[in-house]
């Protein structure tokens, strides 16, 4: 996809679901809107355009354009889907926090973000030190750049 704009990963199709090409899908955001109608996601070497989706078991049974049988949506099982990023200002984006310079509010280099770590309570930032900072102690950003203000003796 050379000249295709960065692409995220979204969600992965699990299986099939009865016999008329609809699938099951798991997404790995939040974003829901991912799967409304018109939606075109993207897979290694091809699109898929979203014609219908609904909740189901935790994941989501989507009918994609041209896939009206079973055996072609077998023929999608695992495939991962993929999307252009979302414009949403206000949002963290995990793809933009990786590789960020970490700073307290008081100017300490706490050095890179090197991963983000899923967490019930505030996903984690992961320090290339092997440090955990909630994102909620984020109190600004700018690009490359994330200012906390961490309690006492959290690094």
């Amino acid at each position: 996809m050379g000249s295709d704009p960065l692409l995220l990963e979204v969600g992965r199709v699990v299986k099939p679901h009865g016999l008329r090409g609809e699938v099951l899908v798991k997404l790995l955001t939040d974003r829901h809107e991912r799967l409304t109608p018109g939606s075109v996601l993207h897979l290694s070497r091809s699109q898929l355009s979203v014609v219908a989706s609904r909740p189901h078991l935790g994941g989501f049974l989507v009918t994609f354009a041209g896939v009206t049988s079973r055996e072609a949506a077998d023929e999608l099982r695992g495939a991962v889907l993929s999307a252009p990023p979302i414009d949403d200002p206000e949002a963290l984006w995990v793809h933009e926090l990786i590789g960020a310079e970490v700073v307290g509010i008081d100017g300490t280099a706490h050095g890179p973000v090197v991963a983000v770590e899923a967490n019930p309570a505030s996903d984690l930032l992961v320090l290339e030190s092997g440090g955990l900072v909630p994102l909620r102690f984020v109190t600004e950003r700018s690009p490359h750049r994330l200012v906390i203000d961490p309690p006492e003796g959290l690094l």
